[in-house]
This record gives structure tokens, sequence and C-alpha cells, in this order.
């Protein structure tokens, strides 16, 4: 995006900039099937595997892009309004648990022209924060059936910072360049076939190296209605880029600890940031 008009404006679900909180937080990223086009079904099966993840102590669980019907471009079949079933699932097991949760919903949000990929997260508070996915993956023509959002999106949780983007956005570095030096990390629910596999885990990795921030990767396995195939590959890379957790081929959970004290560290050690033109 080159022209400064097209270019996303950042919301923050901050009303302050201070940090709040102990500045460290449990991530788990479920990595899991999905029954193709039910949503009801889906949701039924992330259920058990949610509250695996609370029992870990997550305060933030992340399932997977588009994570009640897989990446389905019958719109007419798979969206949801904005405060849909998907929706209303995600705030009443965030609300129960006392956890944020996140993933992203076909929504036909009636303000808008076309649908939208939204990611969804859910606070224990009730309150909900929503990302469209900037980037619609035009080979998969997605474009067609879903329109663009036109806004970044940052929050704090615990004291830690992060940002949030959907699967095909990991491949544009600029969104990620722009928002680096203001988060501790980014949260990247995705659909990402296994053809391209290697395309997934070394942009993780370079999305984390280039911006010295944690990259919380969530992708999906199992095999989708257009016969498409799904490794996983799920990865949590340290500012450092060293790989905290992964796991490839099966549904599983990858936990870790996110410390914006860490991401500090690392960028006071190596202020690679600041040379940034």
């Amino acid at each position: 995006m080159t022209d400064a008009s097209d270019t996303p404006e950042i919301e923050i679900d901050l009303d302050e900039t201070a940090r709040e909180g102990s500045g460290h937080l449990r991530v788990a990223g479920i990595q899991h099937d999905i029954v193709w086009e039910d949503a009801r079904a889906t949701r039924e099966h992330l259920v058990p595997k949610v509250n695996d993840a609370v029992a870990a102590g997550a305060g933030l669980v992340v399932v997977s892009e588009m994570f009640p019907t897989g990446f389905s471009m019958d719109t007419a079949k798979v969206c949801e309004p904005p405060m849909g079933p998907s929706t209303e699932w995600l705030m009443t097991l965030a609300d129960i648990h006392g956890v944020h949760l996140a993933g992203s919903i076909p929504t036909n949000d009636p303000e808008l022209d076309m649908p939208v990929n939204r990611l969804v997260l859910a606070s224990p508070s009730g309150e909900t924060v929503t990302y469209d996915k900037i980037h619609p993956f035009s080979y998969g023509t997605e474009g067609e059936h879903y329109q663009g959002g036109d806004s970044y999106l940052i929050t704090e949780i615990d004291g830690v910072r992060l940002a949030w983007f959907i699967c095909y956005d990991l491949r544009f570095a600029d969104e990620f360049w722009r928002l680096g030096p203001e988060v501790d990390g980014f949260v990247i629910p995705a659909n990402w076939p296994r053809p391209r596999r290697e395309h997934w885990t070394t942009l993780l990795r370079a999305r984390a190296i280039e911006n010295l921030a944690y990259v919380v990767g969530v992708n999906r396995v199992g095999t989708d209605g257009s016969g498409l195939a799904y490794s996983g590959d799920s990865m949590i890379m340290d500012p450092f880029g060293d790989v905290v957790a992964s796991a490839a081929g099966v549904e599983t959970m990858l936990l870790a600890d996110l410390s914006a004290e860490r991401v500090a560290q690392v960028r006071d050690r190596y202020p690679f940031l600041n040379d940034r033109s």
C-alpha cells in the first residue's frame, strides 16, 4: 500500500497508552480440525479443547481463521451477523473461564458492502474487539467474496501489547513493520494449506526476527471441503526468532508465556528497529 489515503488506521482498544498488568501473558494456540461449513459441530468440538487450555493456565486462547466453518467462499451459507452464534460462543466461554478468546468468523456486517473475514477477540468482561482481514486471499478468490478491512487492531492483555492479523496478511511485511515498534507480539490465526507450509513457517520466523517481537501463528489441520489439506505447523516464536512451541499434523495445543520485559531486553540489546528509515 503506497497511497497514504489507503493506509489502514490503527485502532487500539485502550483508553490510555500506559501499560497495565503484570507484563506476562500465557497464550494457548489450539491447532484443530474444522467440520466443513458446520459451525455448530465445530464449536462443540472445540469446547473441551478450550477447557484444556484454561486448565493449563492460559490467559489468552486462540483458535484458527474462519474457525466455525473452514475457509469457505459460500458466504450465503457460512456468514453470521456481527453478534451471531459463533461470536456469542466466544463471549460465553470467555466469561465462564475468565480468559480472552479469539478466532476469525465469516461475517455479514450490514454496515458494509460485502462480507468480511472478521477476527473477534472476546474478553472476560463481556466486551469484544474486532479486526477485518486487510488482505483477502485473491489466489483463492477470497477477494471476490469478502472485502478487505481498513484498520489495524492493537490490544493490551495483562500488560502485553499484541497486534492482530489473519493468515494471508503474513505475507505483507510492511503491515508488521508499521506496528512492530508499538507492540510486544503478533497473533495470526490461519487456514494455511499444506503445499505452502514452508512459506508459512519461514514467514512466521521472519516477522519475529524483523520486529524483535513474539509471533503466535495458529493454523488448522485436516482437509477442507475443497480438498485442501492443512498440516498445522502452528508456531510461537520469541522476540529473537527462536521457536518456543510448535506442532504439525495433529490436533493439539501450543502453550507459551509472553513477556513484555523480554521484548524490551532484546530490543535494548539489539536496537535494530532504530535503524529503520
